[in-house]
């Protein structure tokens, strides 16, 4: 059967996003048919405004608002700790816990090489910069336990050793080969409590 060209392009178009394939997309763009229009521009809306609004924060590139993350500008943290994560997602794993309180850096990723992602590529030297800022006291690492998060993990300790600042990493509690995003929270906040040093 020929698919209309519109319902086609929004099949297309969903089916770029992570997680969604072809059939989860064409769901959705048919479930998005069925709602009326106000609703269907509600979500339209809300995505522009997303891109529109959202920019990243000047310290610690956490998604926010301003220039600086509400994160940051918390009086009710403890800004002598700073935790190192891949991305965003990692940050809102983290927070959902509560069992953290300090700051955050988000580097952007993780030295892959194979695909092209370099020193250059990540956040480090704006995390070494904020090192000579700040008065941290413990850096923790909270990289992906796979190979690319180990690596990182282990580039960072040897550049932040000069420093001498402690340098911890969130305990084994998230599988080998494992994301942030998709563990629970319980796992999520025992590793950052038990985290070891490097």
């Amino acid at each position: 059967m020929q698919i209309v060209e519109p319902l086609q392009k929004v099949i297309e178009e969903l089916s770029k996003l992570p997680s969604i394939g072809r059939k989860t997309a064409q769901r959705l763009a048919v479930y998005l048919l069925k709602k009326d229009l106000a609703e269907v521009e509600l979500l339209v809306n809300s995505i522009l405004e997303l891109k529109s609004k959202i920019r990243f924060c000047k310290n610690c590139f956490n998604l926010s608002v301003d220039d600086e993350c509400e994160i940051c500008k918390s009086e009710k943290r403890d800004h002598s700790i700073i935790c190192v994560v891949e991305e965003v997602s990692d940050v809102i794993a983290i927070e959902k816990t509560n069992e953290y309180n300090g700051l955050y850096h988000v580097l952007g990723g993780v030295l892959s090489p194979l695909n092209g992602i370099d020193v250059e590529s990540l956040k480090i030297k704006e995390l070494l910069t904020r090192l000579t800022i700040e008065n941290s006291k413990e850096i923790i690492l909270a990289l992906n336990p796979d190979t690319e998060g180990e690596t990182t993990s282990l580039y960072l300790a040897k550049l932040l050793r000069p420093f001498g600042i402690k340098v911890t990493r969130i305990a084994r509690g998230l599988p080998i080969g494992g994301d942030f995003e998709f563990a629970d929270e319980a796992t999520i906040g025992k590793a950052v409590q038990n985290r070891s040093l490097i």
